[in-house]
């Protein structure tokens, strides 16, 4: 983790959730080093329960190459600080849906990144259509702190279920939770509801532990 910014006088901003203070740039916060990113080796694969059961994966170029989106969404962090009216670049969540389908019976996704950090989200939360897989931030290229090449964004949900240096998606039929989750962030992460930590959860929040 990096060091959290001061703290900032309350915000009456209808978009800031409960809890939330808005942030001016945007702090470099991540578990463990920054990895380095090898275009010849990387890419990006689907498995799990696809419906046809087969695993697809494309690499740097191929993944690039899918259809862009654009979306306007907010970043709420845990911590605390709120960046309003970010512009996301990249491949939408729902294209990945189109393109490999998931058994009718999924449920829920767990998306994988470097150096085997998850975080799982219900499958409605990922098919949202500002869920996107983000190649650049306000026009521009990620960078490698950010995470490029690839970053998950769900705007609706606290940050941490937007991995950086994504490489895979996982589609599941039962729930299970990813790295924060185990170690006790709120197994859903609605920032209006302020689902922070596990201890919060109600019955249906998320799998027995």
């Amino acid at each position: 983790m990096g060091q959290q910014e001061p703290e900032q006088q309350p915000s009456t901003d209808p978009r800031l959730p409960p809890g939330q203070r808005p942030q001016r740039g945007w702090p470099v916060l991540h578990y463990g080093p920054v990895p380095r990113f090898k275009p010849q080796s990387w890419d990006f694969q689907v498995f799990g329960a696809t419906a046809d059961a087969e695993k697809a994966s494309w690499d740097f170029a191929a993944f690039h190459a899918l259809p862009k989106t654009t979306v306007r969404g907010d970043f709420h962090c845990v911590t605390k600080f709120s960046m309003l009216g970010n512009e996301w670049a990249g491949v939408a969540a729902a294209t990945v849906l189109d393109l490999v389908p998931p058994d009718p019976g999924v449920t829920h996704v767990m998306v994988w990144a470097e150096y085997g950090y998850s975080a799982n989200l219900r499958l409605a939360d990922f098919a949202d259509p500002a869920t996107v897989f983000a190649t650049h931030h306000d026009g521009r290229p990620l960078t490698l702190e950010h995470g490029f090449p690839v970053r998950l964004v769900v705007p609706h949900l606290y940050a941490w279920k937007g991995p950086k240096w994504v490489r895979a998606v996982e589609y599941m039929r039962a729930d299970r939770r990813g790295f924060w989750e185990e170690r006790g962030y709120h197994n859903l992460a609605d920032p209006w509801r302020e689902q922070r930590y596990s201890y919060q959860e109600l019955p249906g929040d998320g799998p027995l532990r």
